[in-house]
């Protein structure tokens, strides 16, 4: 597809529907018993953000043959409302100031206030979500712990200057392509799907989201404002994204000293001195390799499927996350 996805009718019709569809949970809760918690979340969650999780949910239903998106919305917002609670509580983690332009619940209203609205928002999510079969939610129920033990992962490997490879994905698998993988599959199980065809839009999610975490590991170190990704958050709070890790397993010698010596108290003003060992090893370029391949697996899955509008929009996204980094 030539035009600009952003542009795209189809895709514009779908997050008018899920922002409709949020902002409807939002109102009900605010007319309710709940109303104080959801007035304090709902200042991340109507702040703005892609809405990739229920987009994809709508998208991934329609593939697999579903012909009723009203069957799917509430898994659809589901997503988002899970989606946003690990993002307030993720802010707690890392001491953000900032998310999606305004500032964090913590840096706000406090830290109690703030695990109070992420605890709400998951709530909420499994609430929308166990409104669906047996299996859907156990998807979910799964995912979550996944994401629980992503992040744990993830905060245990801070400054780890020996985390592998193997212990990156492990954690891009639970914490970022693991929903992407399960709203894909819950999707095409809402919509009446074979066990094969759920099976590889789930295939399809997980390597669509671990390509989209890897571009985000090359925007952190490289910086784009316009993809809403401020340079070296991620180097600066010690998370060992893959960029990193490749370096460090590759170097060897005084030029792995001084990338651990960089790393171990990172200033902005080493990072001309960050960036010439990254080339030097190459490490870039490795991860546009992986992001390339994982973007490819995800296309042949796509291809399983006849050709249609859905399709095409699915891939011209999926060739999008390919060009962010480019």
């Amino acid at each position: 597809m030539a035009e600009n996805i952003l542009e795209n009718s189809l895709l514009i019709e779908r997050r008018i529907e899920v922002e409709s569809a949020i902002e409807s949970v939002v109102e009900s809760s605010l007319n309710g018993t709940y109303a104080p918690a959801m007035e304090l979340a709902r200042e991340i969650l109507l702040a703005g953000g892609k809405r990739i999780r229920p987009v994809l949910t709508l998208l991934a239903y329609e593939l697999a043959g579903g012909d009723d998106r009203d069957e799917v919305l509430d898994f659809a917002v589901a997503t988002e409302l899970i989606h946003t609670a690990t993002l307030i509580h993720d802010d707690i983690y890392d001491g953000a100031k900032l998310r999606r332009g305004v500032q964090t619940l913590h840096e706000k209203h406090g830290l109690d206030h703030a695990i109070i609205g992420g605890d709400f928002l998951f709530v909420m999510g499994f609430g929308l979500g166990g409104r669906y079969e047996e299996r859907v939610v156990r998807i979910m129920a799964d995912t979550c712990a996944a994401i629980a033990a992503g992040e744990l992962k993830q905060i245990q490997h801070i400054s780890d200057l020996s985390t592998t490879p193997e212990d990156y994905y492990e954690i891009v698998r639970g914490k970022t392509a693991g929903p992407f993988a399960s709203a894909c599959e819950c999707a095409a199980i809402i919509a009446g799907a074979s066990g094969r065809d759920a099976l590889i839009l789930r295939e399809f999610g997980m390597e669509l989201g671990i390509a989209f975490q890897l571009v985000d590991d090359i925007l952190d170190l490289t910086g784009d404002e316009r993809m809403g990704k401020a340079r070296g958050t991620d180097i600066h709070e010690g998370k060992m994204t893959l960029p990193i890790i490749h370096a460090l397993t590759l170097l060897h010698g005084d030029s792995r000293r001084i990338l651990a010596d960089v790393l171990a108290e990172f200033r902005d003003d080493r990072w001309d001195e960050l960036e010439a060992l990254l080339e030097q090893g190459d490490s870039f370029g490795y991860c546009r390799i992986l992001i390339h391949n994982h973007l490819e697996r995800a296309l042949n899955h796509l291809y399983e499927f006849p050709q249609s509008e859905v399709r095409d929009v699915l891939e011209a996204m999926t060739r999008q996350v390919m060009t962010r980094n480019e």
